[in-house]
């Protein structure tokens, strides 16, 4: 009993290693028949776990997902990077903080009594940093609606809202109706949600804040997937600079005119930053820092020409940072 429980742990864990195993492979990999493999594939399944058979000339097996949750199976690494994924995850969903606490319980209560020491020896505290921009928490019911729209592939009808948090009004003169969009990607940035999607009103691709985002009942309309402008999702969101972005809260908030390309600034400024189109090798950008000197020092890091600087506190900043460099080089 006790090699066969072994054997299908180990089997398990194989099934989750990669897409699909012949059972061929599985067989000789323990030394048994197919027969005692089907019977230990079988074993498996009476346990909850949802294993599919492959057809085919060879035939095999896969692990599915399945309509409930049976026990999970993590080796070492597994189970403390779960552990400590849980007590470090940024909290830029709104209402899972006290989830994400009943999960790690959770986990912890199933891990042997070495793993779980090991997990309460780190004594994990997350601070945040300072340099951390992240967007107002998103409701866990828009995070929902929008995920499921890009996993099943429907179009989604939404409110853009505006910086302040409020839906588009009729009477506003930019006023806009609510956007049917197919919704593609779902990309994570310095802590800001973007969805990636397209519009075949205007023919057009863009880039949605999901905490500005109010979304309407499922549509159920279907969409074929399309080919980015841009074959990797995360350069793109990080190349574009219209992506509905809105300066962090700083006391200190600045404005430069860079001679760079917009596409560029974006992908390097700092999360939080603000980055406007002004000519091909142009871009206006507005970032903010606990100080104007703080400003004036990322403007430096770009290493390009800067005008039109406001307000005069960061220009005296930059007048200041510039003497002080001359004085380190002489």
């Amino acid at each position: 009993m006790a090699t066969t429980s072994s054997r299908l742990l180990k089997l398990l864990s194989l099934l989750g290693a990669r897409p699909t195993w012949s059972g061929q492979d599985l067989a000789d990999r323990f030394g048994v028949s197919t027969r005692t493999l089907r019977r230990d594939v079988e074993s498996l399944r009476e346990l909850g776990y949802p294993i599919q058979t492959v057809k085919g000339p060879d035939g095999g097996y896969r692990l599915g997902a399945g309509s409930k949750l049976p026990p999970l199976l993590l080796d070492r690494e597994q189970a403390i990077a779960v552990a400590v994924a849980l007590q470090t995850a940024p909290a830029s969903v709104s209402g899972i903080n006290d989830a994400a606490a009943r999960a790690l319980i959770s986990i912890k209560q199933v891990m042997p009594a070495h793993l779980r020491a090991e997990v309460d020896a780190m004594h994990l505290t997350a601070i945040r940093n300072l340099w951390e921009f992240s967007a107002p928490p998103i409701p866990s019911i828009t995070l929902k609606a929008v995920g499921n729209a890009v996993r099943n592939a429907h179009e989604l009808r939404l409110d853009y809202l505006s910086t302040d948090g409020h839906p588009p009004q009729s009477n506003e003169p930019d006023f806009t109706p609510p956007l049917q969009v197919e919704p593609h990607h779902l990309v994570i940035w310095a802590g800001r949600w973007y969805l990636v999607a397209y519009t075949r009103a205007n023919d057009a691709w863009g880039i949605y804040r999901v905490d500005r985002i109010h979304a309407y009942a499922p549509t159920g309309i279907p969409f074929q997937r399309r080919e980015l402008p841009e074959p990797d999702v995360a350069r793109y969101v990080m190349t574009s600079y219209d992506r509905g972005d809105t300066p962090a809260q700083w006391q200190c908030l600045g404005t430069a005119l860079m001679e760079l390309p917009a596409d560029v600034v974006a992908r390097w400024a700092p999360g939080g930053s603000v980055i406007e189109y002004v000519t091909p090798t142009q871009a206006r950008i507005t970032l903010g820092a606990w100080s104007w000197a703080g400003i004036a020092g990322l403007l430096a890091t770009f290493d390009a020409d800067i005008t039109i600087i406001e307000p005069d506190e960061l220009k005296d900043a930059c007048r200041t940072l510039a003497w002080r460099y001359q004085q380190a080089s002489e």
